[in-house]
């Protein structure tokens, strides 16, 4: 009878045991499931960035009219692909000839078959005799000049400096697409172009791969 109590009174601990463990074992389980919970409801949402959020952090692209100056620029069309805008989005030599400023260079360099080497240069700075400077020529010399490609092309790349050149950088030697050099002295606003001292009549003009500066004579090289 004695024995009999002690194997009942043992089986019941061994019985206690294994149910303690079993519950010890399902609150283990459970409690990083509630602890995970607790760390996604309280971890705020941090929204990703996307490259349009960046674009417009940016406030856009850059105004072509940002460094427009001279005194002739209030005769560049306000509107159309003549304007400063609609000339910043096409080539050099396909802008010049939307600008009514422009019309006797764009026929020297169409003549010169200069078009597509100007508009396909990645960078170039250009400065672009307007009307009135091909009035210093009689129409014989311009005639003559437009009929000699080899010269007119001479002519015309002297006016074309393969690289970037802003206002603020306006001063100096550059050598040009003709391969001689072209001094500006002065800075600026102030600054004039070549032996024949040309001054800029509308400067800092954008074109989607050249800086033109429009000026009041035909340099010679």
């Amino acid at each position: 009878m004695k024995r009999t109590n002690v194997l009942r009174n043992s089986g019941l601990a061994v019985a206690a045991i294994a149910l303690s463990a079993g519950l010890a074992a399902c609150g283990s389980d459970e409690e990083p499931t509630a602890q995970a919970d607790t760390q996604s409801s309280d971890t705020p949402e941090t929204p990703e960035e996307t490259p349009m959020d960046e674009e417009s952090d940016m406030g856009g692209e850059m105004d072509p009219a940002a460094n427009l100056y001279g005194p002739a620029c209030g005769e560049v069309p306000t509107s159309g692909d003549g304007s400063v805008e609609g000339m910043a989005t096409a080539p050099v030599a396909s802008a010049a000839s939307a600008n009514p400023l422009l019309t006797t260079l764009v026929a020297a360099v169409t003549e010169a078959d200069l078009v597509d080497p100007l508009n396909s240069a990645p960078e170039l700075t250009v400065f672009a005799p307007a009307n009135p400077a091909f009035e210093a020529f009689t129409k014989k010399q311009l005639d003559g000049l437009l009929a000699d490609k080899e010269t007119l092309g001479q002519v015309l790349t002297h006016h074309v400096v393969p690289q970037a050149i802003a206002p603020d950088q306006l001063e100096g030697e550059f050598e040009t697409l003709n391969g001689d050099m072209l001094t500006i002295n002065g800075a600026g606003e102030e600054a004039t172009i070549g032996d024949e001292k040309a001054t800029v009549l509308c400067g800092g003009v954008v074109t989607a791969n050249a800086t033109v500066y429009i000026i009041d004579t035909v340099m010679m090289p």
